[in-house]
């Protein structure tokens, strides 16, 4: 008795699916600004996440002055 054949292939992740149906629907430039869009989202999350530790870092650095 044989043994069933290996898979060579490996199953896509839902991730690779999305994109993979996002590049069937959408053109070049749409897939661009989205990600362009997305890139910028993070950025100023980013931006905030910083702004908001100086500003902390400020208010402990002049309650401890007083």
């Amino acid at each position: 008795m044989q043994a069933a054949p290996v898979r060579a292939t490996a199953i896509p992740s839902f991730t690779d699916a999305l994109r993979a149906v996002e590049s069937l629907l959408m053109s070049g430039g749409q897939r661009t600004a989205r990600r362009n869009a997305w890139t910028s989202v993070l950025e100023d999350r980013r931006r905030a996440k910083d702004r908001f530790e100086a500003e902390r870092f400020l208010e402990e650095a002049t309650s401890a002055r007083l």
